[in-house]
């Protein structure tokens, strides 16, 4: 599985009609900021996409503080910016790989085909002084075809199975917030039972995808057969750790979308903490 495009490689294809790219910038806490970027300036003929209003649902009592879409409001996401089932889809963020992640996880989870996610973000494309625009574009209704991938997901009852059939958890989270140390955001501090802290940020060098090699060696002590669960605050933060793992060859991963904020919303679930 591929699932990186380098900014030279997309610099080559920016005239391709079949090539859709999409703005994902996103700063948690202000959720403004993204759109702002994009106003500025952004890829030639990229459209905006909003964590909290296009790749997540509405917070409920459990879910998570950023749910997934409903798949039907998803579906219209796509239609709407021209992306149909053939389309060729290109996500950045500002280099942190995660909101982006975001957008390649669901496009996998509808059984989209050719999405990538470009690799050091906008921060490399403006570095290199490639072009940019503040235009924004418009896109002729497509049509999309939904096929749920619905082996790429685990809720709270799939964790509490993992962890009682000794499946293994990764907690991508800070490892101060695994810890319990401390929690900016979330009610509870702590991590879920047998979770194995992974952080997120360490599958990168410099704002980049490290190689195969090396993300194999971060998860050596897993087998790529054995199932395994990955979660974060949100369900955000994860995708790169979940990419991570199938990048390196690992065949039997989910992604617990929901993750700690959900986990924590059921009151008689356990947490663990340093103490």
């Amino acid at each position: 599985m591929k699932a990186f495009i380098s900014k030279e490689t997309l610099l080559e294809k920016l005239e391709d009609r079949n090539i859709r790219i999409v703005d994902c910038r996103f700063q948690l806490g202000n959720p403004n900021a993204g759109l702002a970027q994009y106003q500025e300036n952004h890829l030639p003929g990229a459209v905006y996409f909003h964590l909290e209003k296009q790749l997540s649902g509405p917070v409920a009592e459990h879910g998570g503080r950023h749910p997934l879409p409903n798949i039907e409001d998803f579906k219209n996401t796509l239609q709407g910016a021209g992306i149909s089932n053939k389309t060729i889809v290109v996500a950045y963020d500002g280099g942190e790989g995660s909101f982006a992640g975001r957008l390649w996880w669901l496009l996998k989870y509808v059984g989209h085909q050719e999405c990538y996610i470009l690799d050091g973000g906008f921060t490399e494309w403006s570095a290199s002084n490639f072009p940019v625009s503040n235009e924004s574009s418009a896109y002729p209704q497509t049509g999309y075809d939904v096929y749920l991938n619905n082996d790429m997901v685990a809720d709270m009852a799939d964790v509490r199975r993992a962890i009682a059939e000794n499946n293994s958890l990764i907690d991508s989270r800070d490892t101060n917030r695994y810890l319990g140390v401390v929690e900016p955001i979330d009610k509870k501090a702590g991590h879920i039972p047998t979770a194995i802290n992974k952080v997120w940020t360490e599958g990168f060098t410099d704002g980049r995808f490290k190689a195969k090699a090396e993300q194999e060696a971060r998860f050596a002590e897993f087998k790529k057969d054995e199932p395994i669960i990955v979660y974060c605050g949100s369900g955000i933060t994860a995708t790169p750790n979940y990419i991570a793992l199938k990048e390196a060859g690992f065949t039997n991963v989910k992604l617990y979308a929901g993750s700690f904020s959900d986990w924590i919303s059921y009151p008689e679930n356990k947490i663990v903490t340093s103490e």
